[in-house]
């Protein structure tokens, strides 16, 4: 080894700020061995001073001009410095507002005067003057002064590539993102291979839709076209998650572009997507995406709102599941239902406790609109979830697939916002704006976001620039309010052949292989139609309506001895944990409840199901905003150490326990929650899945996802799913706004045995009810379970049950009520109601004690699928029979009347009315004034126990 090479070899390590460092140390050597630690004293005694390159020279001029003779600093050199820092971090900052990232070039000049060494005073010659090093500390070795790092920050922040870091407030990750975008190497340039590569995916992208425009003439399908490259930008993505250990990849977009999406990145074959097409009965069908597309009869769904799985491989072994989530038209609404679908991916219920979260094994990417990111506040409140340790899934990379409109809208009237994506700021995620004519930065761009995503697990933004080439859907002239916007689209080139130039400027590619590779894609198109159109096989059908089947029976009693020694454990708790002292008392109550003589209340009997329902191996997930203590005071499944706030949950330390139980206070939403809580269950259908809202009446805050998914996903998607939802409903006189869970809605969406409705009376029901849930999980009898869970029934000591009820019941859709109905031929009125209304009832009738034999009470417990057979059975008991009643508390247009009306008079025997005794109809669903509320209370309980027929009353002697 020569001396030149033994002196190079210990400074290769070092370079940038790093070599400015060690300058300075050895300075500091030079002076006072002592004052540089041992490492560089031994460095500097074996090697010496530290080369000096041109840039280090020039840093070394700099000092010696900056420092006079006397050894005082030139202020007005140094000042320049500060200044010259000042115009960096605004490039950094503010560079966005000067790059390159409008394709068509319609926006408006932005005021970029900070961006200019002019405004902080500053010429080429100051700047000259100062080290790159100096100003910016990520200067390399091309940089030497102070003009050439800003030129070269200039090129970075304004070029097809535009940054926002400034709101990300932790520093290092600042600092993360600011190095990755003015470095040139990471993320690393495409090579050659890999640009003829992401050519033949734009051209294929642009052929498949050029193809369905002109051979599907007039048929809408959302086109992509515009923003091509979202699907190079997908393949990219799955590449780098599936490589860093995604086993599951969770995508959720609109239907613009969905079309190429599930062909290209999702692999759904094109002749599947051209027979779609070629036999959908509503060619003529305008203006929105609000056809059927192929879909025939009651079920299924439009073409460009279904979603697909495919398994990623390489070679035999599968990386990655990819799911692409169907989405109704409510565009953003399928954002919670993907969170959902990951966290279901990462968690392992298998052990008791909380689940086990590993964010490595699922990642996300949503697709937004950049009319509708601003627009619908679902998209916020589904942001919100990114540090929520309940909904937490490891990072999502959002992409805004921008193309300017909002259907005929303007970005001017549909938001407020400069940006698109300006949302995302209040939750420190970083965006980055760019191109979509510009490939190379749009791969650059979704590399950094998927680093990011796998280094910090924290959401990343991407703002992807483009247009749209069509109107909102392809029979749609957008000239009629864009016209000089499409006056620029229809000049404009597309971004295939805009990359295919530029490769052939930079002689990676000749025209001969361009049109190989046209060529190829146009006949795989051609074969694939050709293939469609000889194999007439129709892959849909008209489904028939029929009756509901009866759900499965499946026993759900418990054996006694059990019960008794689950409820013995879940009264244990460490020793030096202290309970709050009131609450202990109402637990240490517990201890006899299953005792002979004795009964379990509510809230006992709910924590008695989820104990046996973890006994049995099934996973329990609840949420709710006050889900752990629960609204009313009454579940306390989360123990609060009253000295220091230390938490403890009795059912994670279950001896009986074989699987997890999640429990989760959520953040204040409804629509994102029941979103997200669906997506859950849809992706583990394994786990019961519940959700509890703080109040009934709020669940109308997630009537979208009710509507779509929850009621008529498995129609449309034949998207199966049992979540429950447990929704407190009654009217206990507090108000229009505590009284309805608005009942009369959920059974409107009941159809095709959907799902479940129920309104209970008795704590072994709701025990009963909860197991049979479970047990349905996982099996084709699996349904949405919505429950008007009660208020002050929780403590009231009629609902409670024996424990007889638990080791020997079942659920019962209809119970009879004790004490009435004992003389057959002489009832003439039977009653039938749900929920409070019945135990007001049976505690007005026991009270009064008149002669009750002419009545009967019927309570409907399971309200859908209507028990028809059971109430038929009873009736036929009751020869004499006049009138058939439905009491209720609610108003007559709300509540279950209109629904229960036209059934009970189906099974009403001949000759017996069917009349409604409740509340007259309103529009609030009930009074704001408590002494109100008593007296229309008292009115209905009165008349519902009034006899309007005398026969069975003796006349004298």
């Amino acid at each position: 080894m020569t001396i030149e090479e033994g002196n190079k070899k210990p400074w290769e390590s070092y370079y940038g700020p790093n070599m400015g460092y060690v300058q300075e140390q050895y300075e500091l050597y030079s002076q006072d061995p002592g004052a540089v630690t041992p490492a560089y004293r031994e460095l500097f005694e074996q090697w010496g001073a530290p080369p000096m390159s041109g840039r280090d020279a020039h840093t070394a001029s700099y000092s010696g001009n900056a420092q006079k003779a006397s050894g005082s600093v030139d202020i007005q050199l140094l000042q320049k410095a500060v200044t010259a820092g000042k115009l960096v971090m605004n490039i950094r900052t503010y560079g966005h507002l000067a790059a390159d990232i409008d394709p068509l070039g319609i926006s408006e000049d932005s005021d970029t005067s900070l961006l200019e060494p002019k405004h902080f005073e500053l010429n080429e010659d100051d700047l000259k003057a100062l080290p790159a090093s100096l100003i910016w500390e990520g200067a390399d070795g091309q940089t030497v002064t102070g003009l050439d790092a800003i030129q070269r920050l200039r090129q970075i922040y304004t070029g097809p590539i535009a940054y926002e870091f400034s709101h990300v407030h932790e520093v290092h990750e600042r600092e993360w993102l600011n190095r990755r975008a003015e470095s040139r190497t990471s993320p690393a340039p495409l090579n050659p291979e890999e640009r003829k590569a992401l050519l033949e995916r734009l051209v294929e992208v642009e052929q498949f839709e050029d193809f369905l425009h002109k051979t599907f003439v007039g048929q809408k399908r959302f086109s992509i076209e515009g923003n091509d490259v979202l699907v190079p930008m997908l393949d990219e993505a799955v590449r780098i998650m599936a490589h860093a250990g995604s086993s599951h990849i969770l995508m959720g977009m609109a239907h613009r572009g969905r079309l190429n999406v599930l062909a290209h990145v999702l692999g759904k074959p094109y002749s599947k997507i051209f027979s779609e097409f070629h036999h959908s009965p509503n060619k003529d069908l305008v203006p929105s995406e609000g056809s059927t597309g192929i879909n025939y009869g009651w079920t299924g769904d439009v073409k460009y709102h279904l979603g697909a799985n495919r398994y990623v491989k390489d070679g035999e072994t599968v990386q990655a599941r990819l799911t692409l989530a169907n989405n109704p038209s409510h565009l953003e609404y399928v954002n919670p239902v993907v969170q959902g679908f990951a966290r279901a991916a990462q968690d392992d219920r298998r052990d008791p406790g909380y689940p086990k979260q590993d964010v490595t094994k699922a990642a996300t990417i949503l697709m937004h609109g950049d009319a509708a990111f601003p627009g619908e506040g679902i998209v916020a409140e589904t942001l919100n979830f990114k540090a929520l340790p309940g909904y937490q899934n490891g990072g999502t990379i959002h992409i805004i697939v921008n193309n300017r409109l909002g259907f005929t809208t303007d970005s001017s009237d549909s938001r407020s916002t400069y940006y698109a994506s300006d949302l995302a700021k209040g939750y420190e995620i970083p965006i980055v704006h760019v191109n979509a004519d510009n490939p190379d930065a749009c791969i650059a761009a979704i590399r950094m976001a998927a680093e990011y995503r796998n280094r910090f697990k924290k959401d990343f933004l991407i703002d992807l620039i483009g247009y749209r080439r069509y109107g909102h859907n392809e029979t749609d002239d957008p000239e009629t309010t864009q016209p000089t916007v499409y006056d620029k689209v229809k000049a404009h080139p597309t971004v295939s052949h805009l990359y295919q130039d530029h490769l052939k400027e930079e002689s990676v590619i000749d025209d001969a292989s361009i049109n190989s590779i046209r060529e190829a894609v146009t006949n795989r198109l051609k074969e694939a139609y050709e293939q469609m159109k000889n194999n007439e096989v129709h892959e849909y059908y008209q489904r028939q309506i029929s009756e509901p089947e009866a759900v499965s029976i499946i026993p759900t009693a418990v054996p006694l001895e059990n019960l008794r020694a689950i409820n013995a454990d879940l009264l244990k708790w460490p020793e030096n944990f202290n309970v709050y002292p009131k609450l202990q008392r109402i637990l240490q109550r517990r201890s006899t409840s299953l005792n002979e003589g004795e009964k379990v209340d509510w809230s006992l009997a709910e924590t008695l199901a989820f104990a046996t329902i973890l006994a049995d191996g099934k996973p329990i997930r609840i949420s709710g905003q006050d889900a752990e203590r629960a609204t009313f005071a009454h579940r306390n499944l989360v123990l609060h150490d009253s000295e220091n706030g230390a938490k403890f949950c009795p059912l994670h330390h279950l001896p009986q326990a074989r699987a997890s139980f999640a429990i989760y206070n959520s953040p204040l939403s409804e629509e994102s929650v029941v979103g997200f809580e669906y997506g859950y269950n849809v992706y583990s259908p394994d786990t019961l899945v519940i959700w509890e809202a703080q109040f009934g009446d709020f669940a109308n805050c997630a009537q979208v996802i009710f509507d779509q998914f929850v009621s008529a996903g498995r129609a449309k998607w034949s998207q199966k799913s049992s979540l429950v939802m447990l929704l407190p409903h009654a009217n206990e006189g507090q108000g229009p706004e505590h009284t309805s869970a608005r009942l009369e809605r959920f059974l409107q969406l009941c159809a095709e045995d959907n799902m479940t409705v129920a309104n209970l009376t008795s704590a072994s029901q709701y025990f009963h009810l909860l197991r049979r849930q479970a047990s349905l999980t996982e099996t084709e009898d699996a349904r949405p379970l919505v429950m008007m869970s009660p208020k002050s029934l929780i403590r009231n000591p009629r609902v409670a049950s024996p424990a007889t009820e638990f080791s020997e019941g079942k659920f019962e859709p209809v119970l009879e009520q004790a004490g009435l109905g004992t003389k057959p031929d002489r009832v003439e009125r039977i009653i039938l109601c749900s929920g409070k209304i019945a135990i007001d009832l049976e505690d007005a009738f026991e009270k009064d004690k008149a002669d009750w034999s002419w009545l009967h009470i019927i309570r409907v417990e399971q309200l859908y699928p209507f028990p028809a057979e059971e109430i038929k059975r009873v009736l036929a008991r009751f020869s004499k029979l006049k009138e058939l009643v439905w009491v209720q508390e609610e108003n007559k247009n709300m509540g279950a009347w209109t629904y229960m009306e036209p059934r009970l008079r189906e099974i009403a025997p001949a000759g017996t009315a069917v009349k409604y005794e409740g509340r007259p109809e309103h529009a609030s669903p009930s009074s704001g004034y408590q002494l109100v509320h008593g007296m229309e209370q008292q009115q209905i309980i009165t008349a519902a126990l009034k006899q309007t027929t005398k026969n069975n009353i003796p006349l004298g002697r």
